[in-house]
């Protein structure tokens, strides 16, 4: 008879993150003293800025340091309805805004209150592993949209088409993405929100990556279409890589007025406000200029073009040109290997940490980040390059 764990049953559908645990080896690893070089991070190397810091110091020493409005005090979010106006064209309230404790805090918040037992929220794979595990957190049902690279790992009209049933409630989009990097064009994301308005689906537009995008292009907002896409679709953003700010957990979201209030009442039950340290930090963040992320966005690029000229030089390997972000998808299919024993072989034997595609629902695929310097990218390189021609 099998032993009854007291576990509710919501729980024994997730799956830990392969991301937290092969990062988590690496450290080990190097704590060692094993000369690891990490491809695994989802988060930029650089350090959060100084002003930023300064305005997190100044806040505690001016006794900043209580609960703030569950979702976020007024200056902070009268800054980001100002920053959705000009980077987005969207004209949003403060009274449409809610700031959680990471982007990832308020996609969760965003498909708890809209998708439960029934519902089926459409996933393009590749996929961020947190996705279909938030779903199943909500009861709903993923429903995967195979994505391919000759698409740039986007989905089509017809994927998409092909996908609604009855029981669609939400699509999640991405871009740009993790792990592909793919970039949605303007009409490409017009004929998207066409087809969700018509059937009545919801659009969780998670923009993370907005200021990371490469080679001139320029980042659309699936919501500034029209106000029929605008009422279905929940925008998240947050700091964490534009000002480089993972740890500092803020994120926020934008939507219309019930969904709003139904993600407060849920706020105010589980975390109530964010660190109101980090919110005096995001003012500082948001008033200032995008040099920084600028400055990062051009360093990315810098990275993203030596890593696929040495790429280039390594027929087991292929990939999507990423066009935003700073990861690489790379299809393994060639040396023989799934993405778990890639991974789990290129850390053991030659200290290199990748994050194996099966956790993106591509098991085919690993995913490259190049969060790290031009230096430690060439040393990996080499190593991997002797790797592959001897596997």
């Amino acid at each position: 008879m099998k032993k009854d764990t007291g576990l509710a049953e919501r729980i024994k559908k997730i799956n830990p993150s392969s991301t937290l645990a092969i990062t988590s080896k690496a450290k080990k690893l190097k704590a060692e003293g094993k000369e690891v070089i990490s491809l695994a991070a989802g988060e930029p190397d650089f350090d959060t800025p100084d002003f930023i810091k300064d305005a997190a110091i100044a806040a505690i020493r001016n006794g900043f340091t209580k609960y703030t409005p569950t979702t976020g005090i007024p200056e902070l979010k009268k800054l980001i309805c100002e920053k959705f106006k000009k980077d987005n064209f969207l004209d949003y309230s403060p009274e449409q805004i809610v700031v959680s404790c990471g982007a990832k805090h308020s996609i969760f918040n965003a498909l708890m209150v809209l998708a439960g037992p029934g519902d089926e929220v459409l996933i393009p794979t590749p996929f961020w592993v947190s996705y279909p595990e938030m779903v199943n957190l909500c009861e709903a049902a993923p429903r995967f949209i195979k994505t391919f690279p000759e698409d740039s790992f986007k989905i089509t009209l017809d994927s998409l088409k092909n996908s609604i049933t009855p029981k669609t409630k939400l699509l999640i989009l991405n871009s740009p993405s993790n792990p592909s990097g793919c970039v949605y064009r303007e009409e490409d994301l017009q004929e998207i929100a066409k087809l969700c308005v018509e059937n009545n689906i919801y659009v969780l537009s998670d923009e993370i990556y907005e200021k990371l995008i490469f080679d001139g292009l320029k980042h659309y907002s699936i919501a500034a279409f029209n106000n029929r896409i605008k009422d279905l679709t929940i925008t998240v953003n947050g700091l964490s890589k534009s000002c480089s700010m993972t740890g500092w957990r803020l994120g926020y979201l934008a939507a219309r007025p019930d969904i709003v209030e139904a993600i407060s009442k849920l706020q105010d039950h589980s975390t109530s406000n964010p660190s109101s340290i980090t919110q005096k930090a995001a003012v500082a963040a948001l008033s200032s200029s995008d040099e920084f992320s600028l400055k990062i966005k051009a360093e990315f690029q810098k990275r993203r073009d030596y890593l696929i000229s040495r790429l280039d030089k390594m027929p087991k390997l292929s990939y999507v040109l990423p066009e935003g972000a700073f990861y690489i998808f790379c299809s393994i299919k060639e040396t023989g290997l799934d993405a778990a024993t890639f991974a789990r072989r290129t850390l053991d034997e030659i200290l290199i940490a990748v994050i194996p595609g099966d956790a993106f629902g591509r098991d085919d695929y690993v995913r490259i980040s190049f969060a790290t310097g031009i230096e430690e990218l060439g040393k990996a390189m080499d190593r991997l390059e002797s790797w592959l021609e001897k596997i």
